[in-house]
């Protein structure tokens, strides 16, 4: 499906459903290799994906709801095919949009996820027209939100001694005493 995110729209699908993330592969063009992120309703289900210590819990609880992604190390509970290969971690966010957290709060789990933006395209797509008419039938569904911004997730490594900046986006780094 297509949803609205805080910070842009998205492309997600239940856990499970391995064809459906053969078709987000296919509709971005992405490899096997590129991860996608955990999008989870709260800390608590974040905790039953990652390792989390005090020190990350109290970053991620100033930083959540918001536009992060964070990356982490990955507990068992997460399928290896969703995992770094090499580093056992695994991206995670919890979005501040009231249509993603009805949509968590309806499907009981966590969904995978990664920005609609499409091969060729310098952003995300941000019109449901335009949405309906270069996807078509390649999705099952189109959660209409109205325009909800172009810019992706700032992501941050939180494996470290010290956040490290991967990506600068839509979330602010002063929470993490970065900017």
């Amino acid at each position: 499906m297509v949803y609205p995110t805080d910070s842009c729209y998205a492309l997600g699908c239940r856990l499970d459903d391995r064809a459906a993330v053969d078709r987000i592969r296919a509709i971005r063009a992405l490899s096997a290799g590129h991860l996608l992120t955990l999008v989870c309703r709260d800390l608590s289900e974040v905790a039953r994906y990652a390792r989390v210590d005090n020190r990350q819990f109290r970053l991620l609880k100033s930083a959540t709801p918001g536009a992060y992604t964070f990356i982490l190390e990955a507990t068992r509970e997460v399928p290896k095919r969703l995992q770094h290969p090499k580093r056992n971690t695994v991206g995670l966010r919890v979005p501040d949009h009231p249509v993603t957290q009805a949509l968590l709060e309806e499907l009981r789990e966590a969904m995978l996820s990664t920005s609609l933006v499409l091969p060729g395209d310098e952003f995300p797509l941000n019109d449901a027209d335009e949405m309906r008419e270069r996807l078509g039938s390649q999705v099952d569904l189109i959660v209409e939100s109205g325009t909800c911004g172009l810019e992706m997730t700032t992501v941050i490594d939180l494996t470290g001694a010290a956040p490290r900046v991967l990506r600068v986006g839509k979330g602010g780094l002063g929470v993490f005493g970065l900017g």
